[in-house]
């Protein structure tokens, strides 16, 4: 909009409003892309603590180990390749085995925790305590499978 003066001229009065318009949105945009990218991320991580805790949970039903620290120890490696191969670092995952007997028909429950930072900045780093992605996942040891100590008699509705 101009303004016109009464000589008939036009000035540019009034032209100020309108740069804030261009900053705010820039801000807007910025700030939106980082709570999209955050909770992108909060995805990804819960998948790939459930990924992990599903090899680990398989690692250990099928471990050729006779005990169940050995089972364990092949658990959180697979735990830990899991979390490699998506690409994430195995040194913050939290493994936690809470139900881990060798035996036959035992339930085996594995859970994985790992954090999450409230802001990712790329090329400048990780900022804040966010959230913390956790998964579980159970599974049967195979009654019928052999060097499991134990008789292959399960409870009703537990046998595979």
């Amino acid at each position: 909009m101009t303004a016109t003066t009464a000589t008939g001229r036009q000035t540019e009065d009034g032209q100020v409003g309108g740069i804030e318009g261009v900053v705010f949105g820039a801000l807007v945009f910025a700030i939106g892309s980082l709570v999209i990218a955050n909770a992108w991320g909060v995805v990804d991580a819960k998948m790939t603590a459930g990924a992990a805790a599903r090899e680990a949970t398989r690692a250990f039903v099928e471990s050729a180990g006779p005990s169940s620290s050995e089972a364990l120890v092949e658990a959180e490696a697979a735990a830990r390749d899991a979390i490699a191969g998506y690409g994430r670092s195995p040194d913050r995952m939290v493994f936690v085995p809470e139900a881990a007997a060798f035996r036959r028909c035992a339930e085996v429950t594995m859970r994985v925790e790992y954090p999450v930072p409230l802001v990712v900045i790329p090329a400048i780093g990780r900022y804040g305590r966010g959230f913390t992605a956790v998964a579980r996942h159970t599974e049967i040891v195979d009654p019928y499978r052999s060097g499991v100590p134990g008789r292959s008699v399960c409870p009703d509705g537990l046998a595979p």
